[in-house]
């Protein structure tokens, strides 16, 4: 099943990961969204647990380690087309995250990436569901 058109839903992660009062954003560099910052994640692999497919996402597209946490969001993201059919329609679990090591290191599905406090979220125009996601995993993370 192809992720554009699907006939059915695409089942996928994001993962809100904090690290010392900070949470990690990402720049989306395809569709959906391209150019929107968010959380890093992506769909799940047939076979493939959801807190496997978190980590490996957040490895793959950051370069990141990290302790997956408690679920802190589950959201539909549904785009139509300029005839109103659906083009994309993940199902997605958000789950909190702690850091655990490694340098931020870009994959070629991200323009961007960066480290930042809960105050700078509405500079990088964040869209409120992953703000809300974002700071829940921060409470929860005791940031």
């Amino acid at each position: 099943m192809g992720r554009e058109y699907p006939d059915r839903p695409v089942v996928a992660v994001g993962v809100a990961v904090c690290r010392e009062g900070q949470v990690l954003i990402v720049r989306r560099g395809r569709p959906p969204g391209v150019g929107v910052w968010t959380v890093p994640g992506g769909g799940v692999e047939l076979g493939e647990r959801m807190v496997e497919a978190a980590i490996r996402e957040v490895r793959e597209e950051c370069g990141v380690e990290i302790q997956v946490g408690e679920v802190v969001g589950i959201l539909d993201n549904i785009v139509r087309d300029e005839d109103g059919r659906i083009r994309f329609h993940y199902a997605i679990v958000d789950f909190g995250a702690d850091y655990v090591s490694g340098s931020l290191r870009l994959n070629e599905e991200l323009l961007d990436a960066a480290w930042v406090t809960p105050d700078q979220l509405d500079a990088y125009s964040v869209p409120d569901t992953a703000q809300e996601v974002l700071l829940r995993a921060l409470a929860l993370s005791g940031g």
